[in-house]
């Protein structure tokens, strides 16, 4: 014997809505997080290639790299470039 079956689709409510926007609005920031880590670190590996000479022409030394390349990503992306 077969009984009746019954599908009942929920609209989503406004709290489930809330919680996908703040997941999405994580992701996002997360990924963007990612994104500036990762350009810290290939603009840090470049400038540590560089001899002490080349440094010098450019006003930093070995142990203002970390330093400079941090403060200088932070600036950029806060003016969204």
């Amino acid at each position: 014997m077969r009984g009746n079956s019954l599908t009942v689709y929920a609209q989503p409510t406004h709290r489930t809505e809330t919680r996908r926007a703040w997941l999405l609005s994580n992701l996002m920031a997360g990924f963007g997080w990612m994104a500036r880590k990762l350009a810290e670190r290939r603009s840090r590996s470049a400038v540590m290639e560089l001899s002490d000479d080349q440094l010098k022409d450019i006003g930093l030394s070995r142990g203002q790299i970390e330093s400079d390349v941090h403060i200088s990503s932070h600036y950029w992306n806060n003016k969204g470039l």
